[in-house]
């Protein structure tokens, strides 16, 4: 694979007292008709495949998590983005690079259920800490993505190069703070809010809190069955939905190890899913991976492990069968999206990192 890396952004101990006012700015030469690329481009994958938002793009996805989502949505659809004072501040179009591609792991098709085996035990063994009352829940992760982007009527494939994306949430969801470069300004943005009807989000399985995933079943067939009815007609099918549901939640927030374990067991009956024997996650590290192909589009959707340890390092999707994306650009090899964990801890304050 071939992302780029970039150096990684931590910040020092910031005060929320004192943050600085938010306002709102037009967008700098060519920010408006990047978002308006990648948003155009996630419409129409969800009017193509009926879909949640697709993992191609995960700038709509997960970048900003429950309510800010919405928020962002709406000052993208009037040309204007919330962001710290400063022309300066002003996240910069780095959807420049060449298609990330790969070479695809050989699949065993009946693998799966003895290495999700393995891994669910080794996942129950981890030690996690318990939260403090005022703590945060904080995630680093690097990423990257190949999307196919237009410009005057000519489209290309290209790539939103290997980032560090941070992100401090309270364990009830309601406080947080993202730092995302490209899609916040250096200093981040809140993720505390309202949705479009005045109302505080509740936590759900596509937008868990820390203490919303302690309510989960344990139980692989209970919490299968909860993926099941709560998904039903999301994404290309209930199977795919509940994998990708699953791997959002292994990815994106802090399970106990129980419930981490319940979800690799949970994975294992999901029908499709397969065992890769190689895979290399947004840095570089490589491992084996437990996957499942996406039927509608091609692409397969892989959760890497450390070969040794089992410790889960990442997801990526890659394009596996056939072509996708306008005019067939996206062809088999390349990395569609790409995700490494780098650091999951407990810290005591909105932008200190440990």
């Amino acid at each position: 694979m071939n992302p780029d890396p970039d150096t990684t952004r931590t910040a020092n101990r910031h005060d929320t007292g004192g943050l600085p006012a938010i306002e709102e700015h037009d967008l700098p030469q060519g920010r408006h008709q990047f978002h308006k690329e990648r948003l155009m481009s996630q419409i129409h994958d969800d009017r193509r495949t009926a879909a949640r938002p697709a993992r191609n793009n995960p700038f709509l996805r997960k970048a900003i998590l429950l309510s800010a989502a919405t928020a962002l949505a709406g000052a993208l659809a009037v040309g204007v983005l919330a962001l710290t004072p400063g022309d300066s501040d002003r996240p910069v179009d780095r959807a420049t690079g060449p298609a990330l591609t790969t070479s695809l792991g050989v699949v065993d098709a009946k693998g799966a259920p003895r290495l999700l085996d393995r891994i669910s035990l080794a996942a129950a063994g981890a030690e996690v800490p318990n939260a403090r009352a005022g703590q945060y829940v904080y995630i680093e992760t690097r990423s990257a993505n190949t999307y196919v982007k237009t410009v005057g009527g000519e489209s290309s494939l290209v790539s939103y190069p290997l980032h560090t994306r941070q992100s401090w949430r309270s364990p009830d969801g309601l406080r947080g703070w993202l730092i995302e470069p490209g899609t916040t300004a250096p200093e981040g943005i809140t993720l505390e809010g309202r949705d479009e009807n005045g109302n505080v989000p509740k936590p759900h399985l596509g937008a868990p809190s820390h203490d919303y995933l302690a309510t989960l079943p344990t139980d692989p067939d209970a919490l299968l069955r909860k993926i099941y009815k709560e998904t039903e007609g999301q994404g290309n099918g209930k199977d795919q939905q509940a994998f990708t549901t699953i791997g959002d939640l292994l990815g994106e927030s802090w399970p106990s190890p129980k419930l981490t374990a319940a979800l690799y067991r949970a994975a294992a009956k999901i029908p499709g899913v397969v065992m890769v024997d190689s895979a290399t996650d947004a840095v570089g590290r490589k491992g084996v991976a437990v996957a499942r192909l996406d039927e509608t589009g091609g692409q397969r959707t892989e959760w890497i492990f450390d070969s040794r340890t089992l410790t889960f390092l990442g997801e990526r999707t890659v394009q596996a069968r056939g072509d996708g994306g306008e005019g067939g650009l996206i062809k088999p090899g390349t990395v569609v999206y790409t995700h490494a964990i780098m650091v999951r801890a407990l810290v005591d304050d909105i932008k200190v990192v440990p």
